[in-house]
């Protein structure tokens, strides 16, 4: 890239930050999916340049994880620190720590069972309870289906409501397994999907040290034998 060129892209990064960063990643924190952000901006941005910033800000605050949490690999949290120079003016510094989640659990391993541990609402509600809104992470193979099998995903996101597909359909997942926290939106959302019998994954919870397998997976995992002594054979 010549220097030109270099010079192009930092101008369009700086008027880009300067015009729709700071919005994107407020109405992100607020829960608006990409569209509704895109809607949204009064500085003309296009889709992808919204779905990019999207996503590096949900990696950032480690809303999305793109490492297995409890790994120690997990990207640090974002901090923004506010900064002034000099003159008196006033900037923001992005400084990503390690998070106090960063270290290796050794996890005590589970599989979710419905006729031993309720409905998958109330469980997944519980284990919120138990982890906090920010220690527990589901799983997400959204990236993998769009690529190997769309039209499972296709058919996984008709089970959903228009505001859950915008989310999903909005952020560009990696070609891997993700890991979103469970807020109350991607609670919703694993809900239903399994109840249509379209997600099965891993629930991880930070605080407890509960590594939970949820699906068709648990049977596949060898699971069978302790599912039946529990009433879920």
């Amino acid at each position: 890239m010549s220097e030109q060129d270099v010079f192009k892209s930092a101008l369009s990064d700086f008027a880009f930050e300067a015009a729709s960063g700071g919005a994107i990643r407020h109405l992100a924190d607020l829960g608006y999916t990409v569209k509704q952000i895109s809607e949204k901006l009064t500085y003309p941005t296009p889709p992808e340049r919204v779905r990019g910033a999207v996503w590096k800000h949900l990696l950032e605050t480690g809303v999305v994880l793109t490492k297995e949490p409890g790994s120690g690999k997990e990207q640090g949290k974002a901090e923004y620190r506010m900064e002034r120079d000099k003159y008196g003016r006033t900037s923001f510094r992005l400084a990503a720590s390690g998070g106090k989640n960063a270290g290796v659990i050794h996890w005590k391993e589970g599989t979710y069972c419905q006729e031993r541990d309720g409905m998958p609402a109330a469980y997944l509600a519980k284990l919120c309870g138990q982890n906090g809104g920010n220690d527990i992470y589901i799983s997400c193979d959204f990236g993998w289906w769009s690529r190997r099998d769309p039209e499972k995903l296709t058919a996984a996101l008709g089970i959903l409501n228009e505001r859950q597909q915008e989310y999903i359909s909005g952020l560009p997942w990696e070609n891997i397994v993700c890991y979103h926290r469970l807020d109350m939106r991607m609670r919703e959302i694993v809900v239903k999907l399994y109840e249509a019998g379209y997600y099965q994954g891993t629930c991880y919870c930070l605080k407890t040290a509960e590594k939970i397998r949820i699906g068709k997976q648990a049977a596949a995992k060898g699971d069978r034998d302790e599912q039946e002594n529990h009433g879920c054979g």
